[in-house]
């Protein structure tokens, strides 16, 4: 289970797996051995959390409590193995209490001083000094022991600053650990970073590697959430061509999950001008949606403004004077409105004089006009939608 581990490692970690899986939490006589065996304990518990072992998700908090009592109690001679000492590291990144690790004697600690300082920072909140303690640490030149959690750690400090790297580095968490909680952690990051890359390739690798592994995991909740995020905050869904792989991967959610993800979807590609994608994600929602409900009305809204402000003007404009108003929130009644008035302007005559236009090459009539190949109209209608968007955002329900 956790892949690259040495034989001896999982032969150790074998037994508390097991226990784990049919305990909320060892009795505290029970877990005995060296500071880095213990440790191991805490990871295969954990590791059953991202499999979804509700009890060892209930159980590790606890877990936590009595190594940290273990480590209290040991003998100082212990600390000088290193196994023992880059176990410390490992205890504070799984979730172990600074304040119990400031209690042991740091004279004796075998360990490598950037890592020990870089982890307690970082649990301690101070992610400055912990992402300057850790900026230079490569991952992969460590003991396999304190990798991947430290790679982890890594990716979360430099998300924000530099997220290219932030990505190379949960790529080396995932791959350091998998089959782990870690792996599963950095796949919860990693999506979020990826979507804001724009790389829709491999934000689908990640969502495929995350349902194959982990659907079942405790934190599963966590992930959707941000593939959700991740989703709808960039221009992912967007492109027509893609839709078919977006629809398959939204396939693994929920009804209800689904229905908000292409209403969301449906409004974004509105706002940008993306006709066909808002087409495409209003069908699904009218799938979805039951009659007479708000999520239907908001469906006929999106499918109704993408038919009238391209080449289906009649229909559209009828689609959307047929919905019923009231069933709508309020920033989506003033996005009726702002259609509406939009598709009635697209109807106007041309302001331009008569002689403008030869006769020979008549003007394309308003029901033929193409929202998505014209771009004075296009940029009308996005600006306009986008400063409703504006006015609108802070009213949301």
């Amino acid at each position: 289970m956790t892949g690259s581990r040495s034989a001896a490692a999982l032969l150790a970690v074998l037994p508390f797996m097991a226990a784990s899986a049919l305990a909320a939490a060892p009795d505290p006589a029970a877990i005995s051995g060296e500071p880095y065996e213990l440790v191991r304990s805490l990871q295969a518990m954990q590791d059953g959390i991202a499999s979804g072992n509700t009890e060892a998700h209930s159980g590790h908090l606890a877990l936590i409590k009595q190594i940290g009592e273990k480590f209290l109690a040991a003998d100082p001679g212990v600390w000088s193995n290193p196994q023992n000492g880059q176990a410390v590291v490992v205890y504070l990144l799984s979730g172990g209490a600074p304040q119990v690790i400031r209690k042991l004697p740091r004279e004796r600690l075998n360990v490598d001083e950037r890592l020990f300082n870089g982890a307690l920072a970082y649990v301690e909140g101070r992610q400055d000094q912990a992402k300057e303690l850790l900026k230079d640490v490569n991952p992969r030149a460590i003991p396999l022991s304190m990798s991947g959690q430290i790679a982890l750690v890594q990716g979360s400090l430099l998300a924000s600053s530099d997220p290219s790297v932030a990505i190379e580095r949960l790529d080396d968490a995932r791959l350091l650990l998998p089959g782990t909680l870690v792996e599963e952690a950095a796949l919860r990051r990693e999506i979020v970073l990826v979507g804001q890359a724009e790389d829709f390739d491999k934000f689908e690798f990640l969502t495929l590697a995350y349902i194959h592994h982990y659907r079942t995991s405790v934190y599963a909740g966590d992930f959707w959430q941000r593939f959700s995020s991740a989703l709808t905050r960039s221009s992912l869904a967007l492109d027509e061509r893609r839709f078919p792989r977006i629809s398959a991967l939204l396939e693994q959610l929920d009804r209800a999950s689904r229905l908000k993800l292409y209403l969301a979807i449906s409004r974004a590609a509105l706002l940008h001008g993306r006709s066909a994608v808002v087409r495409l994600a209003a069908e699904q929602t009218l799938q979805l949606s039951s009659d007479g409900s708000a999520d239907r009305e908001r469906a006929h809204l999106f499918g109704g403004a993408a038919r009238a402000l391209a080449d289906e003007y009649e229909g559209g404009l009828a689609e959307l004077k047929a919905i019923d108003r009231s069933k709508l929130p309020e920033r989506d009644v003033a996005l009726l409105n702002a259609v509406v008035q939009l598709a009635l302007d697209v109807r106007k005559p041309s302001a331009g004089p008569p002689a403008a236009v030869g006769a020979d090459n008549p003007p394309p009539t308003p029901a033929h006009l193409d929202l998505s190949s014209s771009s004075t109209i296009l940029a009308r209608a996005q600006e306009q939608l986008r400063e409703l968007e504006r006015l609108t955002k802070d009213r949301r329900p």
